[in-house]
């Protein structure tokens, strides 16, 4: 018997698990008590491995501790999550993370209990890692950076694996990923763009800053050439700019939201010239932000592209409404990324002049001429909601740490607001808006608002959004509008909105879309994805 002792403390060599063991062979008597042994060294060696894991700890002891993994009845769930761990890199994960080869190999040396249950709990964590990764998202977006404050849709650890207990391994990891028709299509470029740069990308750059139709040279046959290596149709080898390459142009123009005239100027070069690696990046980050959205957006929602300069309200999953907008100018007023409700409209809007606003842009005008407010109808009071008359002000008194006056702008067609604006309130004080600014919607980069989002159709979105609640959308917003006086009119249900950055997506008809990083947000992010072991790939062939 005691020879047997011996070789417990030989084999397991840590004294707390020995005495664990030998208590249970005095308890269950020596005989078939080898096996019960086992058992307990096991369930020790699970609670070790398991450590401070609070969850998957709680998950094994709620089940006695019996394994998922590696048992043989467990063949079919670790096939199952090894071949999902080696294609991670598909979808841009960090393969390493999960490391397929090394969980394929780790399998085929289990060689004692304390070895079984760490490869159990090990299996575990890298499972529960890569349903979060593959599910909603790497990173933490607000970590990256406080304006991108994307709440991702984190599972409940301990409710993902007992849902996996319940599925068929593999149906159940190909349901991890979102769903949304975008995210496939965006893998399907991802592979394209792969082999694109394994064979050494589009070829050479365009030279010059602009060429246009009947141009002739080496630059034209430049053009020509990249434009085909890019997956337009192919367009010969002449050097004349013609219609064909005009056409061609202009298609490369609309997806890459520059004005389609078919001339290629310096942003469409720069655009043309853009390595086929820079754009397997914004794909990558594509993919980690619509892992970001894996979840229920609504029936009806809005969606605002900053990076596209565009909103759309959708409608079981079909745009019913798309316009143009101008968002946040680059610096400090950038308009963030977040998502809320929109609850109401408000029609003939007084404008109330933010203080940094007064402070930092309003006080210097006055300086140079106190008569500036009268012009743009912007009144001035007090603390104590006097008006105040800006004109009998010595304003070298005041900085841009005191000016104790509120400013406001009531309704008008001039209002800085115009008409109409539209309400989701949150702590970043933002919302859509009209504006009396009309021209900046026909450039093709539209940042340069103070962070809200001007709206090129507002009366249309007004009309969208009360078509639901009311038989005369248009009569009942026009009632308001001609009543002269601020009035708020609520939506009935409440429209979620989303506020996004999106620099590459995939139209339904296969075409590719880029933009502009023009925040240097997906730069962070592609930083951020790399820091955690996203690697790009060239496949050659």
């Amino acid at each position: 018997m005691f020879a047997v002792f011996d070789d417990f403390i030989t084999r397991f060599r840590r004294p707390l698990l020995a005495i664990t063991m030998l208590a249970a062979l005095l308890v269950t008597g020596l005989p078939g008590s080898l096996a019960a042994a086992e058992s307990v060294a096991y369930q020790q060696a699970v609670a070790m491995a398991a450590g401070k894991d609070r969850e998957v700890l709680e998950f094994y002891k709620a089940r006695g501790f019996k394994p998922i993994w590696t048992s043989s009845s467990d063949v079919a769930r670790r096939r199952a999550f090894i071949e999902a761990a080696a294609g991670a890199a598909d979808h841009g994960l960090p393969s390493g993370r999960y490391d397929a080869n090394e969980l394929k190999a780790s399998f085929g040396r289990i060689g004692s209990a304390r070895q079984r249950a760490e490869l159990e709990v090990q299996t575990t964590q890298k499972f529960l890692l890569y349903a979060q990764d593959i599910q909603s998202g790497i990173l933490e977006p607000s970590r990256l950076d406080e304006e991108m404050a994307v709440v991702t849709p984190r599972r409940d650890r301990i409710q993902v694996l007992q849902a996996f207990l319940k599925s068929n391994p593999r149906g159940f990891i190909r349901s991890l990923p979102p769903k949304q028709p975008e995210y496939a299509r965006l893998m399907k470029e991802k592979a394209l763009l792969e082999r694109v740069v394994g064979n050494g990308g589009w070829g050479p750059k365009v030279p010059g800053k602009t060429l246009k139709p009947g141009n002739k040279g080496a630059a034209v046959l430049a053009l020509r050439a990249r434009l085909t290596q890019m997956g337009h149709k192919r367009l010969g080898n002449s050097d004349i700019y013609d219609k064909d390459l005009q056409m061609a142009v202009t298609r490369f123009q609309l997806d890459h939201g520059l004005n389609a005239d078919g001339v290629a100027g310096p942003s469409t070069l720069q655009a043309v010239n853009t390595s086929a690696q820079t754009r397997l990046q914004q794909v990558i980050v594509g993919l980690e932000r619509q892992r970001w959205l894996n979840y229920d957006l609504g029936k009806r929602h809005i969606l605002v592209n900053q990076a596209d300069f565009r909103a759309f309200v959708i409608d079981n999953g079909k745009v019913t409404l798309e316009t143009r907008v101008v968002v946040g100018k680059q610096g400090r007023h950038r308009t963030p990324e977040f998502a809320d409700e929109m609850t109401h409209m408000v029609v003939n809007p007084t404008w109330n002049v933010p203080k940094s606003i007064a402070r930092k842009e309003y006080l210097p005008m006055l300086r140079k001429n106190p008569n500036s407010l009268g012009r743009q109808g912007i009144n001035m009071t007090d603390a104590s909601g006097r008006r105040v008359d800006p004109t009998t002000l010595d304003y070298s008194q005041f900085s841009e740490n005191y000016f104790p006056f509120d400013l406001k702008q009531p309704p008008s067609n001039g209002n800085a607001l115009g008409l109409v604006k539209f309400m989701f309130p949150n702590k970043f004080n933002i919302y859509l808006h009209d504006t009396p600014t009309k021209s900046l919607f026909s450039r093709d980069m539209r940042a340069y608002s103070h962070g809200c989002v001007r709206v090129q159709k507002p009366f249309d979105l007004a009309y969208t959004l009360l078509r639901p609640q009311t038989s005369d959308p248009k009569g009942t917003f026009q009632k308001a509008l001609d009543s002269r006086r601020e009035t708020v009119i609520d939506l009935v249900k409440p429209v979620p909105v989303y506020l996004v950055y999106h620099t590459a997506w995939v139209t339904p008809d296969g075409r590719a879309n880029f933009r502009d990083d023009i925040y240097g947000r997906d730069r962070k992010i592609f930083g951020a994805l790399q820091s955690a072991g996203v690697v790009l790939r060239a496949v050659r062939g």
